[in-house]
């Protein structure tokens, strides 16, 4: 069968694999879409943390069910999403309901070979059918739910002012389930292309092209309170620092992007607006299943996300290209 392997960092070659072999509690899915992540682009420059090589890439998966056991909860045939968190169930984390920081976690495409391939066997828990959407809304879920993990942690009351800083991938999925809290949303990013796709697009309530004066700008938008939650999906370490200083006293700040970086704030300033830090890692399947049922609702668009695809026999040799500023990629969906 197929598959694509990144072999070392710039180098994405296609080849021949085996078929999988299906254990007791697992589907065998044939791969139908493929999100292309930044986690991938990150592992394909060598920067993404926790990552080691050869490896089959690929989490942001829509599938279809080739087999399953008997008594399986899904059957041949099923179209599903799938949830590439792969958790011991046992750990403190995962005993309260913390899949998504499971303390020995394991992602597909990141710690394990992921769903660059044309046949996959994943734990059936990790699948959940996706009636009434399309495969490449499937195959967004997972990118929009990191998102909502995030503004879950926050928890936007209607009417609260939210920035989000990073109008990539995952900050998209952040401003539309914030959007969905009724809170208003202003949006920071270095690219007036983003900025106007968040404006025509997902129809923010404000932006605010950086480096300009960013906390200057959101103190003019807000009578000089700032914004009592923040967002930042950057992944940048100089704007997650800088991000402290847009929340209002009391606020909370979000970290939703990782990086391989110590970060550093003052803390005097820190405590004397008792802000509240959070880190937000993954997902859980009740943001999947929210993030469902807003796409079925039509409460999360997903059509102007996709600017891009890509055909899997071609992806080796343009995956490079996606990469450049100049190719405008917000997200681009590989056909299998």
């Amino acid at each position: 069968m197929r598959t694509i392997l990144l072999e070392e960092p710039y180098r994405l070659r296609q080849v021949d694999s085996r078929p999988p072999v299906r254990k007791a509690g697992e589907a065998l899915v044939k791969v139908k879409r493929i999100g292309v992540c930044g986690t991938d682009m990150h592992a394909f420059r060598g920067r993404q943390p926790y990552f080691t090589y050869p490896r089959v890439l690929g989490h942001e998966l829509a599938v279809e069910v080739v087999e399953a056991d008997a008594n399986s909860d899904v059957s041949p045939g099923d179209l599903c999403a799938v949830m590439p968190y792969l958790s011991c169930g046992a750990c403190i984390a995962c005993r309260a309901g913390k899949t998504n920081c499971c303390a020995s976690l394991k992602v597909l495409g990141v710690h394990v070979d992921g769903g660059m391939t044309d046949l996959l066997s994943v734990p059936v828990a990790t699948l959940i059918r996706g009636d009434g959407l399309s495969l490449e809304q499937m195959a967004l879920v997972e990118n929009q739910s990191i998102g909502a993990h995030a503004v879950r942690r926050a928890a936007p009351a209607p009417g609260e002012t939210a920035l989000v800083v990073g109008a990539g991938p995952i900050g998209l999925g952040v401003i539309q389930a914030v959007k969905a809290k009724g809170a208003r949303v202003i949006v920071a990013d270095v690219s007036e292309d983003r900025l106007d796709f968040c404006r025509k697009s997902l129809h923010v309530d404000d932006v605010i092209l950086a480096p300009d004066d960013v906390a200057g700008e959101l103190a003019r938008m807000t009578s000089g309170e700032l914004a009592p939650v923040v967002f930042d999906a950057t992944g940048h370490p100089g704007s997650m620092e800088r991000s402290f200083d847009f929340v209002s006293s009391g606020g909370r700040l979000v970290f939703v992007g990782l990086v391989q970086a110590d970060i550093r704030f003052n803390d005097p300033e820190f405590h004397r607006r008792e802000l509240t830090l959070y880190a937000s890692r993954n997902a859980t399947r009740e943001d999947f299943e929210w993030v469902m049922e807003a796409m079925r609702k039509g409460a999360m668009v997903t059509d102007p996300i996709i600017t891009h695809k890509v055909a899997f026999d071609d992806l080796a040799g343009s995956f490079e290209g996606l990469l450049r500023p100049e190719a405008k990629v917000i997200k681009a969906m590989v056909e299998v």
